[in-house]
């Protein structure tokens, strides 16, 4: 069993606290979407393609201006990478029921299959921190990161809950 993890000072506003949150997050981040990356280089794909990806399949038939307000990113970025996942035929994009102006994204089944692909090499290197950390760490966890989010994004990112 792993050692548990030193614990914040007192003062954890320090600014040695706050670097060294700043450093853990970036170097977790980094390795954790490095497990992805080995999977998308095989396809030619980036992490823009995997966000899409991603996104796209926890919400079947989201729209593309949903997509932009999860992404934050340029109408032109957004339809690059969607250009290249519908070429691919990873992404089908078609038109709204009631409004056919919009574009509703759903993965195909070589796209849910390379998604799925994707988060299992997500989910084994978060469920090993996870079960290092103990189960009483994720919920402060969560809440730290669900803290950095600002207050006019929370209800969409709260809308991607199970």
């Amino acid at each position: 069993m792993a050692a548990p993890p030193p614990s914040a000072s007192p003062l954890f506003l320090r600014e040695s606290e706050v670097r060294r949150g700043i450093e853990l997050l970036y170097f977790g981040y980094s390795n954790l979407t490095r497990a992805a990356d080995q999977g998308l280089a095989t396809q030619g794909l980036g992490r823009a393609h995997h966000r899409v990806l991603y996104f796209v399949a926890r919400q079947p038939d989201l729209t593309v201006s949903q997509l932009l307000g999860l992404l934050a990113i340029t109408k032109q970025s957004l339809g690059r990478v969607l250009s290249e996942l519908a070429e691919r035929q990873l992404v089908e994009v078609r038109p709204g029921d009631r409004d056919r102006r919009q574009r509703l994204l759903r993965l195909t089944p070589t796209g849910q299959a390379l998604e799925a692909e994707l988060f299992d090499r997500l989910r084994a290197k978060l469920s090993t921190a996870y079960t290092s950390a103990g189960q009483h760490s994720v919920g402060g966890f969560w809440a730290v990161l669900e803290g950095l989010i600002p207050d006019e994004d929370k209800a969409r990112v709260a809308a991607l809950r199970d």
